[in-house]
């Protein structure tokens, strides 16, 4: 074993210490495992001396779920390999991957049908031949992050965009490999493990037992990635997936891809006000199931990325967009024939006079490269959100990003939207908001100009999440509940439901030292209960 595989935290791996949430946090230790035997090496490493382990992937989380509190930091960003692939008897696809291959890097691997597949099995490389000659697929998940890795996807059940179509990365996870804190190892299949009521037994390769009690907890059945996925009779394969990095450590993960519709076009479609885009939006959920995504767009994210535009280099190349619209709706749709695409399209068009929007004021991108625009648009606006987050922490370094990832039932969009609109003119804070409106899931992102705004913003974020809790809302829906939003599984499922999700995370974790301080409160000088 690499004596080095260890290392102190030095000035060289400052940047190890913080995600994209701006939270900045400590470490004495930091590791880059390239297989699972290092993985299981440094686990029993820190497990002799009781020392916090916080994973980490491409850093791209926004709940600082990779941000260590303190301890030892395990990045997989180098185990990044594809280490196989199956077809089944029906067709479908599966690749088996390490889990720091990010999203880019697979997309690209599928698109271009390119996999360094000479150490592979003789029935993968089979496989693989196959999947070659056969026409596209395509791994549906698509968080706004591509540099996001495959591990910390599963670990906070990301979706993206097109989850109003195809749904979150849980329905596509069809088997994990995992590594537990005691350095035992267990594979978890889909459909082989399943619970009776809410008890499930797991055996790992080592021979020992864990009795799994699951929190009595009813899940919400809208998009979630509150705290741990329970149901009666649940595939224990489910658990895992959300998890937030708290319960074991995914050293393998397999994922079915779908096969790529042959014709999909990216629609952006620009309104004069904001309730406009949103009867848009209604109009299109009730006619039509060809749509992959629906992404909504503020007036105020529109005019921060005007700003950033203004400035010239990264956001140079995107279209101008009239300073007289105030919201923007994306829809992107997945059919067989350019002819059902037209159709659709002038479906759209007539949803748009409907709503009484303009339809000359759209974007239609047919072709991979107009597409490509469209999506860069759709990253630009969270991403010019975070330079100004940045340079506001300059002056008050304690302002973090303040982003919602609540959702609701269908029939709370308004009730949210005019409740987000109430409180973000009352408080006077600036904001910009945007999201996946298709799953009634927008993310109001708070812009705190100074210490008192952001202690403001923090109080207005905690009485939505109450509000939206009551009506059977989630706290979040994609992000994960990290370390900034611990407090709200309480709002959310009550203090009896945290203290049964502490319990299940003891039998996976008895030492309490995966994930410290994501999901539940730790504060410097307080042990977790054994």
């Amino acid at each position: 074993m690499d004596k080095n595989l260890i290392r102190p935290m030095t000035e060289e791996y400052t940047e190890f210490l913080r995600d994209e949430s701006r939270m900045v946090g400590k470490a004495e230790s930091i590791s880059f495992p390239q297989c699972e035997r290092e993985m299981i090496h440094i686990v029993k490493k820190m497990a002799d001396r009781q020392m916090p382990i916080t994973l980490q992937g491409g850093r791209t989380g926004l709940a600082a779920g990779a941000v260590p509190l303190k301890g030892h930091i395990m990045n997989i960003s180098r185990m990044n390999k594809v280490v196989g692939m199956r077809k089944d008897d029906e067709g479908s696809y599966y690749l088996r991957l390490q889990p720091g291959i990010t999203l880019s890097q697979l997309r690209k691997k599928i698109e271009m049908k390119a996999f360094d597949h000479h150490d592979w099995m003789e029935d993968d490389k089979k496989a693989y031949i196959e999947f070659c000659d056969d026409p596209e697929h395509f791994f549906s998940p698509d968080p706004t992050e591509a540099s996001a890795t495959l591990g910390g996807m599963v670990a906070c059940n990301a979706s993206g965009a097109r989850s109003y179509r195809y749904g979150s990365i849980r329905h596509y996870v069809i088997s994990l490999r995992l590594v537990l804190t005691s350095g035992d190892t267990v594979e978890i299949k889909r459909g082989k493990i399943i619970a009776k009521g809410r008890e499930a037994e797991l055996i790992t390769e080592q021979g020992n037992l864990l009795k799994l009690k699951l929190p009595e907890y009813q899940s919400p059945n809208i998009k979630n990635a509150s705290g741990y996925y329970v149901a009666d009779d649940m595939d224990v394969i489910d658990l895992l997936i959300g998890s937030d990095g708290t319960l074991a450590i995914i050293s393998e993960i397999e994922v079915k891809l779908l096969k790529m519709p042959p014709v999909v076009w990216g629609i952006s479609c620009f309104f004069l006000q904001e309730a406009l885009a949103v009867n848009f939006v209604k109009e299109i959920r009730r006619k039509t199931d060809k749509v992959a995504s629906i992404e909504y767009f503020d007036g105020d994210a529109l005019e921060i990325l005007r700003v950033q535009k203004k400035k010239g280099l990264t956001f140079a190349s995107l279209p101008d967009i009239s300073p007289e619209m105030k919201a923007a709706v994306y829809v992107e749709i997945h059919v067989e024939t350019t002819q059902e695409a037209i159709g659709l399209l002038n479906l759209l068009k007539k949803k748009i006079k409907r709503a009484d929007g303009d339809p000359k004021h759209t974007w239609v991108a047919r072709v991979d490269v107009d597409r490509d625009r469209l999506l860069f648009f759709r990253h630009a606006i969270p991403e010019s959100v975070n330079m100004l987050i940045d340079e506001r922490k300059k002056d008050c370094p304690a302002i973090t990003k303040l982003g919602t990832d609540m959702a609701v039932p269908d029939e709370f969009l308004d009730w949210v939207i005019k409740g987000y609109r109430e409180k973000l003119k009352d408080s006077g804070i600036r904001s910009a908001v945007w999201g996946h409106i298709g799953d009634n899931h927008l993310h109001v992102n708070l812009l705190p100009r100074n210490e008192r705004e952001y202690e403001l913003g923090k109080e207005i974020y905690a009485e939505w999440a109450s509000e939206i809790s009551k009506v059977g809302g989630v706290v979040s829906a994609e992000h994960g509940v990290g370390k900034l939003k611990y407090q709200f599984l309480e709002t959310m499922y009550g203090s009896a439901a945290v203290e049964q999700m502490k319990s299940l995370k003891r039998t996976f974790d008895p030492l309490g030292i995966l994930g410290r301080g994501n999901l539940f409160s730790f504060t410097e000088g307080q042990e977790e209960k054994k």
